[in-house]
């Protein structure tokens, strides 16, 4: 069995990274957040609602409540009037995507990582056990 450095292990990730940088999901994700930064209706609500915030953390730090509603209301219906712009909806449908991809390679090499683990210890991959636990469960070495 092959021994490799965490190095070699950083540049196959680094490698993996790139491949992933260009698949179809990523390349539909730039192509939507770039419409999403050219829409102007959309910049102007974030950048509205980017104050808002800040007012809203001022007016909560010193405790002026009845502000703090008010502008806590005007942000809801900011964030409920930006999410009904169709290319708001298509980018978080797409980040969405995204990020199912990226937790099922994740999970995967987690998932694989762990069944090499069990299969170099001569373990037992449907118990999810090493050999070591498998061999102490069976009262130890015959």
């Amino acid at each position: 069995m092959a021994k490799y450095s965490r190095e070699d292990i950083l540049t196959e990730a680094k490698k993996l990274a790139n491949m992933l940088a260009n698949i179809e999901e990523i390349d539909r994700f730039k192509q939507v957040e770039a419409k999403l930064n050219e829409n102007k209706k959309v910049q102007d609500n974030i950048t509205r609602i980017k104050a808002l915030q800040k007012q809203a953390v001022n007016f909560q730090a010193y405790g002026k409540t009845e502000a703090l509603q008010k502008v806590e209301k005007e942000l809801d219906r900011l964030q409920a009037e930006l999410d009904e712009i169709p290319v708001v909806a298509e980018f978080k449908d797409t980040q969405m995507l995204v990020n199912d991809v990226l937790q099922l390679i994740t999970g995967t090499i987690a998932r694989e990582v762990t069944n090499e683990v069990i299969r170099s210890t001569d373990g037992d991959i449907l118990a999810g056990e090493t050999g070591s636990k498998v061999k102490a469960r069976s009262g130890g070495c015959h």
